[in-house]
């Protein structure tokens, strides 16, 4: 059981902890990316792109690489229409890690950083409305990352 916002890691970008809500009413995840910049490298199509991973600060960034699966329209909560890439990363919540499909987007107006689509949750985790937090920090045993900055971004 988790709750509708819990902390995260993105091990496969680098990411040991943001903060996410878990949104059943949305398909896809999407991820706050800044600077996206889609780039070939060997006949694969890749993007680069910027996260900031914590809340209302701007100056610390992680640097990312992933794969382009897919591009996509997407309809945001303000009903606007944007095209945005997807890629495909792992997600670590509650000491476990599975893969998932990401979209990229400027979530700077938003509350949280990343949201968790159904698709991702869909036979793995169970959303209860009213609890917060439930699934606890990622664990560097699941994630492989060190993240001592995420104490500093409670």
């Amino acid at each position: 059981m988790v709750g509708w916002r819990e902390w995260v890691a993105l091990p496969e970008l680098g990411i040991g902890s943001l903060k996410a809500k878990l949104d059943t009413g949305a398909t896809t995840s999407a991820l706050h990316a800044v600077r996206i910049r889609r780039v070939s490298a060997d006949g694969h199509e890749r993007v680069t792109f910027d996260v900031h991973p914590y809340q209302h600060d701007t100056h610390t960034t992680v640097p990312c690489t992933a794969t382009v699966v897919d591009e996509r329209r997407f309809k945001s909560s303000n009903g606007q229409r944007e095209h945005r890439v997807v890629i495909r990363g792992s997600l670590a919540i509650g000491g476990r890690c599975f893969p998932i499909e990401i979209s990229l987007t400027n979530r700077d107006t938003m509350g949280l950083r990343m949201l968790i689509g159904r698709s991702a949750m869909r036979g793995r985790l169970v959303v209860d409305p009213r609890l917060s937090y439930q699934a606890g920090e990622p664990r560097a045993a699941v994630t492989g990352i060190s993240d001592a900055r995420s104490a500093r971004h409670r």
